[in-house]
């Protein structure tokens, strides 16, 4: 079980970072956010298919065909560990040393789309609860813990309902 986690959880890393890294080698000048967030989230939901190809395999080729609900879910859970961590280190490097302009440029991105979204009398609150949260954004810690989870959390809904299709009981 141990040597078919480690798999796909690295071949579900290899998707949720490379995709990432293609992109920015890709793209030039003016970073785009929108369509990073996007195809992001679209990385995230498309890495945790191994997720459901792991569990289907350890069903058919280790459990002779059968799996309850609960083993298929650790198994789900234990292969979206791996590149939730992925994601979390890989977020690390890129606004440490590949980007580390990123949270200037996308602070500032942010308070121009403020500024042209919102009326002035909501702006004045906006911006000072953003200028409030901005250090716990900006810390490095803080920064892998909301992408290990926002990756964990795909992975575990994915496990879930991967586990409730792929159940099957001995026959």
């Amino acid at each position: 079980m141990k040597k078919l986690i480690v798999k796909h959880g690295l071949y579900a890393s290899l998707v949720v970072v490379g995709i990432p890294l293609l992109m920015w080698t890709l793209t030039d000048g003016e970073p785009n956010y929108d369509l990073g967030e996007i195809i992001g989230y679209a990385t995230m939901v498309l890495c945790m298919t191994f997720v459901f190809l792991g569990i289907r395999e350890y069903r058919n080729h280790e459990l002779n065909g059968s799996i309850s609900f609960g083993q298929a879910l650790k198994v789900g859970v234990l292969i979206a560990l791996i590149p939730s961590v992925a994601f979390g280190v890989y977020d690390l490097i890129y606004v440490i040393w590949l980007d580390p302009d990123f949270y200037d440029t996308y602070y500032a991105q942010y308070i121009e789309e403020m500024k042209n979204t919102m009326p002035e009398s909501e702006l004045e609150k906006a911006l000072a609860d953003m200028e409030a949260q901005k250090e716990l954004f900006m810390n490095p810690f803080m920064q892998f813990l909301v992408m290990f989870l926002t990756v964990f959390l795909i992975g575990f809904v994915i496990s879930l309902i991967s586990s409730m299709v792929l159940k099957r009981a001995e026959a």
